[in-house]
């Protein structure tokens, strides 16, 4: 188990479906040792998220410091940041540090409709993470935000894809997810474009992107391609929604 280090720079989710306790779990079940740095404090349930607190910029710094003074993450994924000046410490200390693997997550808008990142956050993150990034992997409706175009097939997100990559990331996954009829993502590195097929599996499910995204950091931590890693977080995935379970009244959480 301690052979591989993964961070993950994400919220807090006390119901344990999404955000830091998602991903840790994704961590341990993959191998991998988590380490974690807390960007926000929500309060949430598998029905809707109640409030949210923002972790100061200055204390997010001090959280990355400690750990990297002691500890290099193989690979290291970033989830709900919130603020915009919580996006400029990360990358900062990205590049000190000159961290390799990173997986951008670009979380703006919770399963339930609730807003996750400052206006503002988007075009931050374009500027200052898809640069230093490994890959990055928007949903279809984060997609279409980003690159400005409308993704609503694959043929759309194929071209969003091709849109993204120049915006400097090394790869893109798009999660389709949210499509109506299918369950397909798109990989996408400059060399190749690959649809990753799966099954869709009726349901309503809390923190899908989540765990893709920490499955494929875990994957990246281990040493794996960034397109083997998106295709083994994608089968992940689809076994983790196959075993959703419902502790609440509301969406599923995923095993």
């Amino acid at each position: 188990m301690g052979t591989y280090l993964a961070m993950t720079i994400a919220g807090s989710d006390p119901s344990g479906g999404a955000g830091l306790q998602a991903d840790l779990k994704v961590f341990k079940m993959l191998g991998v040792h988590g380490l974690s740095v807390a960007a926000a404090l929500t309060a949430q349930n598998t029905k809707a998220v109640d409030g949210i607190f923002a972790v100061e910029p200055d204390f997010l710094g001090r959280q990355l410091e400690s750990i990297l003074a002691d500890m290099t993450p193989g690979a290291l994924k970033t989830g709900m940041l919130l603020s915009v000046e919580n996006i400029r410490v990360v990358a900062e200390k990205v590049k000190a540090h000159s961290l390799q693997n990173l997986v951008v997550d670009p979380v703006s808008i919770s399963s339930s409709g609730t807003a996750l990142l400052e206006e503002g956050g988007l075009d931050l993150l374009k500027d200052l993470l898809f640069p230093l990034a490994a890959v990055i992997t928007p949903n279809i409706y984060e997609a279409s935000v980003l690159s400005g175009l409308p993704v609503e097939n694959l043929e759309q997100m194929e071209e969003a894809a091709q849109k993204l990559l120049q915006m400097g990331p090394k790869a893109i996954v798009i999660t389709g997810g949210h499509l109506e009829d299918e369950a397909v993502d798109i990989f996408h590195d400059g060399k190749v474009t690959i649809r990753l097929e799966g099954r869709k599996l009726q349901g309503s499910f809390h923190g899908t992107g989540c765990v893709f995204s920490s499955a494929l950091t875990a994957c990246l931590a281990r040493g794996e391609t960034a397109e083997r890693a998106s295709v083994e977080a994608k089968k992940f995935v689809e076994d983790a929604i196959a075993g959703a379970f419902y502790p609440g009244g509301g969406m599923g959480i995923l095993v």
